[in-house]
């Protein structure tokens, strides 16, 4: 089926949401031709108001908020998008060994997933990021080590059942290799629940890293949206001023906003999960 096939007969909300996730994406690639001023030096005074040349004023430093807001797009973007590649395809690749192999290979696997899943992960990730130190590259790892379990368990149930489809059992009987068994056979079929998963995984992440930054285990080199509401939270008497207005209230919306679009759009695909496979 084609790609203009399926947008067409997505309902209005999934178009809307895959409208503004591609927007976050715009902004992200673009993010030095979109803002004009520095996001590690001051451009203006402190605490300056909106205006045509600081579209969302400045913090207590004189940096431009807009220009912080429209890099931390890029680096949750970055953190997301790296997570959904380490932990959902990672996790889909040992989904479809455990699943396919069984055995001991099998236990192996569902056993560290099952004692993955036990541990409280936001607790071990602040301690973590807290131990390792705040950069991304820690942070994506730390969150892709917390976040494979769930798409190989998904991944793992489906396999189970795709080896024993007669197909499946005839490319055995001929002697195909495992590589050509997953790469013929099982991804065509899994295509659709892997790309669910990894775009719930980049929801995840995104809020996980906001998480750890607005607690300030974020790389302070980087903006990110969590970055921005730590340092803003931790001006004094941020609610009796004006301020929060806008040093507050964009990177709070710009979350919620990504993570909305996201949700929207899960939701969409796994109603039309039966389209994606045509």
């Amino acid at each position: 089926m084609s790609i203009l096939r399926f947008l067409s007969r997505l309902s209005m909300s999934g178009k809307l949401a895959l409208v503004v996730f591609l927007l976050y994406i715009f902004v992200a690639v673009f993010a030095n031709l979109l803002s004009l001023h520095s996001t590690y030096e001051p451009s203006t005074r402190a605490l300056q108001p909106p205006d045509r040349t600081h579209w969302l004023g400045s913090d207590d430093l004189g940096i431009d908020l807009w220009a912080q807001l429209v890099q931390g797009t890029r680096t949750s973007l970055l953190i997301g998008l790296g997570t959904a590649c380490l932990a959902g395809l990672g996790g889909a690749l040992l989904g479809m060994l455990s699943g396919y192999k069984g055995g001991w290979l099998d236990r192996l696997i569902m056993r560290l997933a099952d004692a993955a899943l036990a541990l409280p992960s936001l607790p071990i990730m602040i301690v973590c990021g807290a131990f390792f130190g705040p950069s991304l590259f820690n942070i994506l790892l730390i969150l892709s080590l917390f976040t494979w379990m769930t798409p190989a368990r998904l991944i793992r149930a489906k396999a189970l059942a795709l080896k024993e489809e007669p197909y499946v059992w005839l490319s055995r009987s001929y002697g195909a290799s495992l590589w050509h068994i997953i790469t013929h056979h099982f991804l065509p079929s899994l295509t659709p629940l892997m790309l669910v998963s990894c775009i719930r995984l980049v929801n995840h992440a995104v809020i996980a890293e906001a998480s750890l930054s607005y607690l300030g285990l974020g790389d302070p080199l980087s903006r990110s949206w969590g970055l921005i509401l730590h340092h803003a939270v931790q001006f004094k008497s941020i609610y009796y001023t004006p301020f929060w207005k806008w040093w507050v209230i964009s990177p709070l919306a710009a979350l919620l906003l990504f993570v909305l679009s996201l949700a929207l759009l899960t939701r969409e695909l796994e109603k039309k999960s039966d389209l994606v496979r045509e």
